[in-house]
Order: C-alpha cells, then structure tokens, then sequence
C-alpha cells in the first residue's frame, strides 16, 4: 500500500514538473515574441543607422541628409510651410498610422485604456502588441523632409493636375487632403500598400477605390535596384520581406 501510495506521488510530481515546465516555457515563448516587436522608436534607429547608414535622400522629394538634418541647400522645396521642421529627418508611414489605427479599440477608445494625457496612437502602441508591431514596421517607413512629413499628414494619395500646389522639384503635389506623390515613386508606395494589407487583413489598408489606381501604379512604376536593396536590408533586420517587392527583384535578378 506505501509503494502503491508513493508511485502515486512520484507520478502526481512528474506531472506538476510537466504543466510548470510548459507554463515556463510558453511564458519565455511569449517574451521572446514581444521582445522581437520592432516598436517604432527602435525601427528609426535601425533605419537610420543599419539600413541608410547615416545618409542618403529622402523618399519624396530626394533631399539629400546625414544623421538627423537635411541638407537644405540641396534641397529644392516649394511650400514655406512648416519651417521648424525643414531641416529634420523624420521617418514617415506611407500607410499612416491614422489609417490602420482607427481599426484597434485602443486607439477609438483611448480614454477608457490609459491616461487623459496619452493621445489615441500612443495609447494603442502602448497596450496593444499588434499595434505596436505595424506602427514600427519597416517596410512602411521611409525618409521624409519633417516639412513634407507634415504637409502629407495622414492624407491619402491619388493624382493630381498641375494646378495642384507643389510641395517640390520632385513633382509632390497636394489639394484638398489629398497627396500626389512624384512618379517615380508611385509604385513603391502600391508595393508597400499591397504588403500592408496582405500581412494586416481586416485593418481597411487598401480602399476599393485605391486598388485600381495601385495596381496600375505598381505597372507603370516598376521596381529598381534601390528598393530592392532597401527591401533586403529591411528583410534581413525584420526577418519578413515584402514579397511585392522581392519576387520582382528575383525575377530581374536584382540582389
């Protein structure tokens, strides 16, 4: 009867050991997954140092930049808008952060999830994880004049006449919160769209009325050996690779 009773025991522990060893597993598991989050503050670090190496243009208008300032003498802006910010980097969404951030509780809800101070995106980056993942996305984010960054806001794009206002040599153009980016550059932000929407279903990413016009941004603006390579050095650091963008590069073996 003892053995039978210390079997018993010996049994009912190796049990215990089993559920706390998976408890503690699932919690490391769990951990290392936040801990993989690029939240955004990380994903301008990385932008700034890993992927552009401390210079390069910026998206829109190509203005050249090093470190954190823009070179302004090189760059030939149209608006006088914004001046405090002409002379700043700012790492911008091509799909802003309004635009899926409206389809988290968090963000419509804020005032019932943190404090009065925290705004709507800070308190969703804050208390939801999937959030905090496409706000530091790298395949989203691109080099912006802090001027244009502004001006853009969360606009959508489409396209514009000339009588639009322009914003630079580029060819950015803007009337009535809406945005007309310069040609060259419109099939990056139909990729870019396309991923989005594809990795976040559900989130309202691409409208029914802008899958037309991406689509045929997305032709008429092939991929270059510059968003590739932009592409790979994102997909290494996020261990994710917009396949809009890569499956080209294969095609045209551009490495």
């Amino acid at each position: 009867m003892a053995v039978k009773r210390l079997n018993t025991e010996i049994h009912f522990e190796k049990i215990l050991i089993f559920v706390l060893l998976f408890q503690w597993v699932s919690i490391a598991e769990s951990q290392a997954k936040a801990a993989d989050i690029i939240h955004f503050g990380k994903a301008k670090q990385l932008l700034r140092n890993k992927i552009y190496g401390g210079k390069g243009v910026t998206f829109y208008c190509a203005c050249p930049f090093q470190k954190k300032s823009i070179k302004t003498k090189k760059c030939d802006l149209k608006t006088k808008k914004y001046k405090k910010r002409l002379k700043r980097v700012e790492w911008e969404h091509i799909v802003p952060a309004h635009a899926f951030g409206q389809s988290f509780k968090e963000w419509r809800e804020y005032k019932q999830f943190c404090r009065k101070k925290d705004g709507p995106r800070k308190c969703a980056a804050k208390k939801n994880k999937l959030f905090k993942e496409m706000e530091g996305n790298l395949h989203n984010l691109v080099p912006a004049v802090g001027t244009i960054n502004a001006l853009r806001s969360n606009y959508s794009f489409t396209e514009l006449t000339d009588k639009a206002a322009l914003l630079c040599a580029a060819g950015m153009r803007m009337e009535k919160r809406k945005v007309s980016p310069p040609k060259n550059k419109r099939g990056d932000i139909a990729r870019i769209y396309f991923y989005m929407d594809k990795k976040y279903p559900g989130r309202g990413i691409i409208s029914n009325k802008n899958k037309k016009l991406f689509a045929a941004w997305d032709k008429l603006d092939p991929v270059d050996e510059e968003e590739c390579r932009l592409q790979l050095k994102k997909a290494k650091l996020q261990k994710d690779s917009n396949q809009f963008v890569q499956r080209e590069c294969a095609a045209k073996g551009i490495k």
